[in-house]
């Protein structure tokens, strides 16, 4: 019986996560959430001081973000996900 039971609680369990699982986007739309880091009035820990985050526009990751040239020249449209990052950043800001 127990051989039957562990499965099934299993896959109970891992099907009703996405259940939980909110959607970042309003209005049924979908791609970039429409955020920039910039907007962002505070920052998580201390990202605005290290190197590779995406809350430190003058580190590594600020001057090769994909959304600014010359690293999008080839497409006008890419968007990196340190926008996503900055989105779920502002959505935990009371």
């Amino acid at each position: 019986m127990l051989k039957y039971v562990l499965p099934v609680a299993t896959a109970a369990i891992l099907f009703s996560i996405p259940a939980f699982a909110t959607n970042p986007h309003s209005g049924g739309t979908k791609g970039q959430p429409n955020c920039s880091c910039q907007s962002t009035p505070s920052t998580p820990g201390n990202a605005a001081q290290a190197p590779g985050s995406a809350f430190n526009p003058n580190g590594n990751a600020g001057t090769h973000y994909a959304g600014t040239q010359p690293q999008n020249s080839k497409n006008p449209k890419s968007v990196a996900q340190y926008d996503v990052a900055c989105f779920q950043q502002s959505q935990h800001i009371k």
